[in-house]
């Protein structure tokens, strides 16, 4: 078995959202993506809405997205680090895959070194102070005491109320042309939270993000850089590290099969 050199950060599958036009296909060219990079991943960062929605009671977790979970679990018994951020979506992960799967969960930010640079990471939603009722209901979502009231309610109206709220809010969305690409370095919110940090921690060799469903990589100092991973929607895109590079790349393959 070749020794493992690489890192790997993808975000936003989405898997179980009701606006996708196959999401068995989705999630399919997903899995076959983990299979393309498991001998060679040390670990994957999975930045945030890997999942529509998720939301764990004590007995009952989402059903679907077997052959993902499973590829995961692979993975994790072979030895590669799984790591899985909470995004807005699926905000409410707590010690299901940890014991399932063997991942860890990261609710919010993490600075951690990586094969020698240090890297800021987080789903992005976290650095986003601009939009007041977006942070209120981030807050709500969070909040321990709302998520027991939440829990008192039966799976079988959550879990639709919840879906169909994604599925409204996104179709909202596009028909207010609200899906919008890179608004530039002094409007971009992540660029402008960044460029903020490293004020005070200039260390930070590396920003990755989730969140924004867009293709960036940005320079922001001589040894800063910002990169917003894209989606597993539009893009099929993932960052890759290997200690020397970093770069993002789409992935095209396709299963003959299908």
């Amino acid at each position: 078995m070749k020794e493992r050199k690489k890192i790997y950060f993808i975000s936003d599958a989405h898997l179980g959202a009701r606006f996708h036009k196959d999401p068995r296909a989705i999630e399919k060219k997903l899995v076959r993506w983990l299979d393309c990079v498991k001998e060679e991943a040390y670990a994957i960062y999975m930045l945030g809405d890997m999942f529509d929605y998720w939301y764990e009671y004590k007995y009952v977790v989402p059903k679907g997205h077997v052959r993902f979970l499973g590829k995961l679990a692979e993975l994790a018994d072979n030895g590669t680090e799984i790591h899985i951020f909470a995004g807005n979506h699926d905000v409410w992960l707590f010690d299901y895959l940890p014991k399932e799967i063997g991942a860890t969960i990261h609710d919010g930010t993490l600075t951690v070194e990586l094969l020698g640079k240090k890297f800021f990471l987080g789903h992005g939603d976290e650095v986003d102070f601009r939009n007041y009722s977006f942070r209120f209901l981030r807050a709500l979502f969070r909040n321990k005491f709302c998520q027991w009231l939440y829990t008192g309610i039966h799976p079988r109206w959550t879990f639709g109320f919840a879906l169909d709220w994604s599925f409204n809010s996104r179709k909202k969305r596009l028909e207010k042309h609200q899906s919008i690409g890179y608004q530039g370095e002094e409007a971009e919110y992540m660029v402008l939270f960044a460029k903020e940090y490293l004020k005070t921690n200039p260390d930070i060799n590396f920003f990755i993000f989730g969140h924004r469903h867009i293709l960036l990589d940005l320079m922001l100092s001589k040894s800063s850089r910002l990169l917003v991973a894209g989606d597993w929607m539009n893009h099929f895109s993932y960052i890759e590290w290997d200690g020397e590079e970093l770069f993002i790349e789409q992935f095209e393959a396709e299963d003959k099969g299908e």
